[in-house]
């Protein structure tokens, strides 16, 4: 990662470390309760970031998880072929934002999994609050997916 003074304002805002470990920790206290209480292995938190913060794809997801994981992907196929990319080039910024999580308590490393412990974010509005919004969405719909690896599979990510 760039220095603060070598980033550009953009970049600095978005992909600010604790931006980044609110919208991981949200994603993995919304998969935790969706899955009755079993945390999310840690490569998913590094998919919510680059599904969130991209703006076409952020709008593309679905309102409701129940919209299967494999439909959504099937009609948007051209938001799904540029997502390696995203999360290849967000890769040092999301791990900023993990190593920020875990030093500030905003996630916890437990086995392998992650747990979110992040307070207060369902009273965010405006850009923010539908990041958080969409970044929970992630996480409540990758935990009704049975296996991490077919959701891997299905965006076409290698972990």
């Amino acid at each position: 990662m760039a220095s603060w003074q070598q980033r550009s304002g953009a970049a600095a805002v978005f992909l600010n470390p604790a931006l980044l470990a609110t919208l991981q920790a949200a994603s993995a206290s919304a998969y935790a309760k969706e899955s009755g209480g079993e945390l999310m292995v840690w490569p998913l938190a590094t998919l919510t970031p680059a599904l969130v913060l991209h703006g076409p794809t952020r709008r593309a997801l679905p309102a409701a998880v129940s919209t299967h994981l494999s439909s959504w992907v099937a009609r948007n196929p051209v938001l799904v072929a540029g997502l390696p990319q995203r999360v290849a080039s967000l890769a040092p910024a999301v791990r900023e934002g993990l190593r920020f999580g875990l030093r500030h308590e905003l996630l916890e490393l437990q086995g392998g999994r992650v747990r979110g412990t992040v307070r207060g974010v369902s009273r965010l509005e405006g850009e923010l609050g539908e990041l958080v919004r969409k970044a929970q969405l992630v996480g409540r719909w990758t935990a009704r997916t049975e296996r991490p690896s077919t959701v891997f599979a299905l965006l076409g990510v290698r972990p």
